[in-house]
């Protein structure tokens, strides 16, 4: 006998979870299947998530709408599954010069960044941990999302609602029909594809210009009480007692999951360059992010075949774009409410009547 769902969800990482939960928020039924241990960029992701960002320090993209939302979903999830994963907390970023310093006291009343600014410190304020000889910006709305943890969560909600198939996804038993699909024993309405710059996803959206980037953290111990999450180069997270997360590196070239010690030196030499308290590497993991030539994630129903859909892309900040756009996606799905362009597959649809049919 036939399952019959709203949807199905390939894939349990952020991107599936999120648009997950969302779906089912708005009392529609799906089936996720998902194979764990391709979640590997999502499981090791340090789980940052921050409203200025870069060598410049800007504030990232729509970061007014994006970062309030991301607390709201966060906080209440943590409640639906009685789990703790979203860590609220500082981040104190410490200037390179008096110039940097001087173009942030003006910036400080700017109102475009005061709902992100706690303070700036116009000298050094964490000398005992770090290197801030010309003060800081700290941060509010930000911390990190223990995102195994979330996922956990998130697994256990629906294989509570017989809503979720560990197991590898077989695109052979894939059947489209004229108004639905059918996979297995399970007929949909639609099915998404959600896991990762490799997978299935390549039979219907090969034409989209994915961007993989392999990036690797190290596991520390340290001998101080961290305070607050410190980034200028490297970032240093205090996660669990007198252990911390630090990262991270970004390499398009190798994508491969061996660990390098060249990842590992250079985030060692940033390390010893912002921080002067101790610290003994314990561990260092590495993951592919599903990075996009735009830096903009992918969403939306295939130009041809609108049973079929994507939610992808979420690259390096994932914990952040996740919630906001699959929230987008499911009204697009369910009341065709519009995609943000930047989002929406729709703009790369030239590249699929060029290469994609």
């Amino acid at each position: 006998m036939a399952t019959v769902v709203d949807y199905i969800i390939v894939g349990q990482g952020l991107a599936g979870s999120t648009l997950a939960i969302h779906l089912d928020q708005l009392g529609k039924s799906l089936m996720m299947i998902d194979e764990p241990e391709k979640n590997v960029s999502s499981r090791v992701a340090a789980g940052l998530y921050n409203p200025i960002t870069g060598r410049k320090m800007v504030k990232t993209w729509r970061a007014d709408d994006i970062f309030p939302y991301l607390k709201h979903f966060y906080s209440s999830w943590e409640k639906t599954t009685q789990r703790k994963f979203l860590h609220e907390m500082p981040i104190y970023r410490p200037f390179l010069s008096l110039a940097e310093q001087n173009e942030w006291m003006g910036k400080s009343a700017d109102k475009k960044y005061m709902s992100f600014l706690d303070k700036v410190e116009p000298g050094p304020a964490y000398e005992n941990l770090i290197n801030d000889p010309y003060g800081g910006l700290e941060l509010t709305q930000c911390g990190f999302l223990d995102i195994s943890s979330f996922l956990e969560a998130t697994a256990h909600y629906f294989h509570n609602k017989e809503s979720l198939v560990h197991e590898r996804f077989d695109f052979h038993q894939l059947r489209l029909e004229q108004n639905a699909i059918q996979y297995r024993n399970i007929q949909a309405s639609k099915i998404i594809f959600c896991e990762g710059p490799d997978g299935d996803h390549k039979n219907y959206f090969h034409w989209l210009p994915f961007r993989p980037v392999k990036g690797e953290i190290l596991y520390l111990e340290v001998d101080k009480k961290i305070p607050k999450i410190f980034n200028r180069g490297v970032f240093v997270i205090p996660y669990l007692g007198n252990k911390c997360k630090a990262g991270a590196t970004y390499d398009r070239k190798d994508l491969t999951p061996t660990l390098t010690e060249k990842a590992r030196r250079s985030m060692v030499e940033k390390l010893n360059a912002l921080v002067r308290f101790d610290y003994k590497i314990v561990d260092q993991v590495s993951g592919i992010r599903p990075s996009t030539i735009d830096r903009r994630p992918f969403a939306g129903i295939h130009p041809k075949f609108e049973t079929i859909a994507i939610f992808n892309g979420l690259g390096t900040k994932g914990v952040s774009l996740a919630p906001y756009f699959a929230a987008q996606l499911a009204n697009h799905l369910n009341y065709g409410k519009e995609l943000d362009r930047e989002v929406n597959i729709s703009r790369f649809f030239s590249l699929y009547f060029k290469f994609g049919r």
